[in-house]
């Protein structure tokens, strides 16, 4: 957060919206991408609708600021194919989000909601989209290619990758304080980002560029998260087809049922997890084991795409604020050598007022130095 001053000095013309399946993050952001308020509201599904929250809390606090607005952004999670920069919402783009929603069901379809009801409430204000996966075009086909028959792929059934927006801006936080060295390698900077939250996923980024992630086509694969199940054996889901379980039921097992809370029976929280494993809970004591386990082998993968390391980055609630997970890292990484690692709070905001305030008008895309209140 800044030290506001004269708010009108500083540009602030960017209200960000960050929607997600059980919460809503909403912020105003000058043109640099600092922060210049922040509120956050839960919602669930099963107790109201999305509009609901929105509007009996966002008009109400934006009229308290009192600050014009030149655009409102999204996050949202799956661009597909189409989707790899920032991009102005139309008619047409907004229809091709709908067909993205499968994709992506606990991310995509909030977000088009919120969409929808910005342009009842505010109609002239123009709203623009990031989108997650949009990082991870870089992707080499090796990388992103899966091997299934021709006919498959031809589906579109590929790697996408997600929290692009993150991981891009702990590329750019470590890229900054890299170049910023008093004497930096030759080489080109081998960074191994990790978003650790209630979705979890690693990136491998080579000077600047995503090279492999561990999420793939949907928001589902890679490591062990809050609820998901991360990768798993195909022949798994084929058993639990041929025993009679529906799709839906399968969806709402790997989404809702798995990861940390079906491992341990008590909770996807690895606060609580942690407690309860150091009181001798063995479900938390297993879930905390085989999600480390998950972790190391993802961090090993992404080492080999690199060639090598240069600095792991932890970002994301568990990633920033897991002191044992740190410690853990520490001990456990010696093998790959002269390590460095850090923590990088994260900023999708921030990143998606700066891309598309830029996209829209030409303002700096760089980051600007907020400096932080007491």
């Amino acid at each position: 957060m800044v030290d506001l001053g004269h708010p009108a000095a500083l540009g602030v013309t960017a209200l960000v919206l960050n929607a997600g399946s059980s919460s809503l993050k909403a912020g105003l952001f000058s043109a640099e991408g600092c922060c210049l308020w922040r509120e956050q509201r839960r919602w669930q599904p099963s107790s109201g609708s999305i509009e609901e929250v929105l509007e009996g809390w966002l008009p109400a606090a934006l009229q308290s600021l009192d600050w014009d607005l030149l655009l409102a952004a999204h996050r949202v999670v799956h661009g597909g194919e189409l989707f790899t920069a920032p991009t102005p919402l139309s008619s047409p783009v907004l229809e091709a989000l709908e067909a993205l929603i499968d994709l992506a069901p606990l991310h995509n379809g909030p977000a088009l909601a919120v969409m929808r009801w910005l342009s009842h409430w505010r109609p002239q204000l123009p709203q623009w989209a990031c989108f997650d996966t949009a990082f991870h075009s870089t992707l080499p086909a090796e990388a992103r290619t899966y091997a299934l028959p021709k006919a498959w792929r031809e589906l579109g059934l590929r790697r996408f990758g997600f929290h692009g927006l993150n991981h891009e801006h702990v590329s750019e936080t470590i890229s900054r304080r890299w170049s910023a060295g008093s004497q930096p390698p030759p080489w080109p900077l081998r960074l191994i980002s990790c978003h650790l939250g209630a979705g979890c996923s690693l990136c491998a980024i080579r000077d600047g560029r995503s090279v492999a992630t561990t999420m793939g086509y949907t928001p589902l694969e890679g490591l062990v998260m809050a609820t998901r199940s991360g990768s798993i054996d195909p022949g798994v889901l084929l058993q639990l087809l041929r025993q009679g379980l529906t799709p839906e039921q399968l969806e709402q097992g790997l989404q809702g049922d798995s990861g940390l809370l079906g491992l341990s029976g008590l909770s996807s929280d690895m606060r609580q997890l942690r407690q309860a494993a150091a009181t001798g809970h063995d479900g938390a004591r297993l879930a905390i084991a085989v999600f480390r386990h998950s972790l190391l082998e993802g961090i090993g993968a992404m080492a080999a795409n690199l060639g090598g390391v240069d600095v792991i980055a932890l970002s994301g609630g568990i990633g920033e604020h897991d002191a044992e997970l740190l410690a853990d890292l520490k001990a456990s990484m010696g093998w790959l050598g002269n390590v460095e690692l850090v923590r990088v709070p994260a900023d999708e905001e921030g990143l998606i007022a700066r891309r598309c305030l830029s996209a829209a008008g030409g303002r700096p895309a760089e980051p600007y130095r907020c400096s932080p209140t007491a």
